[in-house]
């Protein structure tokens, strides 16, 4: 009788972590919510730094109870009437939905270590952080509102690029943006750009990289086309954390990698000194209090 091959092929790699957003991808070690909250979403075993919600990040920079948000009524409209899968309308009312936002960018005014900035926060959860009209209206009224107040301007940038389903409107907003951080420029106005991961496409070619200085978290993926498309296109293979916050620093397109945990501290630094600031410690309580400007009327509202 002939013999039958009844063997089985088994892969002896083990099984992949739960697909869980509070699971690292690095070291899968799993956290609750409240625990991920306190260490500013970064893991406590490895250094992963976990996606971070525009009000998370506000809380974890600005001075307590220091926050004046700006521009908060504006809302993406649809005059493409675009239409892929679904309607864009309904893209964006899930969106609002899913994060509470009205769009993919937070801005106000806000008080770092005692002094008074301008915030422009991205949330990558609002359909990928992608930039449109309103995004690109609300850069450039943070820019007026930082020129305006005379205090230094720090965008946290997090998204895949322009947004698709508003076409040239949405490229219109690289130029736009530009001319921001240009006339902020002129104000002579410290700007300062935090790039977390992602900060890829239009973004990336825009204001995300015009910063007086630029500081990364680490990991973050940052660049213009993806990696993989990258490497379809050439037909080689990228170095080893190429677009990677480290990588960009050894090559002279970042000048920090700062942890999460130290961004609050360097940002406040960086402020003092390209302000020309005493440190807040030689100040007398009467100087400190002068030195934050009061909101806007606008803001207040």
């Amino acid at each position: 009788m002939a013999n039958i091959d009844v063997s089985v092929e088994t892969d002896d790699k083990p099984a992949p972590p739960p697909d869980h957003p509070n699971t690292c991808p690095d070291c899968h070690s799993h956290y609750r919510d409240d625990e991920l909250e306190r260490a500013l979403w970064v893991c406590a075993h490895c250094g992963h730094h976990f996606p971070m919600r525009a009000r998370a990040r506000i809380a974890s920079l600005a001075d307590s109870g220091t926050f004046f948000e700006e521009a908060a009524d504006l809302h993406s409209e649809d005059p493409l009437g675009f239409f892929d899968l679904r309607p864009y309308t309904e893209r964006l009312a899930e969106a609002e939905m899913k994060t509470g936002l009205a769009d993919a960018m937070v801005i106000g005014q806000a008080a770092l270590d005692g002094r008074g900035c301008e915030l422009a926060v991205m949330d990558f959860a609002f359909m990928g952080g992608s930039m449109g009209s309103v995004v690109g209206e609300k850069f450039s009224r943070a820019c007026d509102s930082a020129a305006e107040r005379s205090v230094p301007l720090i965008s946290v940038t997090s998204s895949g690029g322009a947004r698709m389903q508003e076409g040239i409107l949405a490229l219109m907003q690289l130029p736009r943006t530009t001319v921001g951080v240009e006339m902020l420029r002129e104000a002579k106005k410290p700007y300062i750009v935090v790039l977390t991961n992602p900060t890829t496409g239009g973004v990336t070619a825009s204001y995300a990289m015009l910063g007086d200085v630029h500081l990364a978290e680490p990991g973050a993926l940052i660049g213009f086309a993806g990696p993989r498309v990258i490497e379809q296109t050439i037909r080689e293979k990228l170095p080893e954390g190429f677009q990677r916050g480290e990588y960009l620093k050894e090559h002279g397109m970042v000048d920090l990698v700062v942890h999460r945990h130290e961004l609050r501290p360097t940002l406040a630094r960086l402020c003092r000194v390209l302000c020309k600031a005493p440190a807040r410690e030689a100040l007398a309580p009467s100087a400190a209090t002068e030195a934050l400007p009061a909101p806007t009327a606008a803001a207040a509202e």
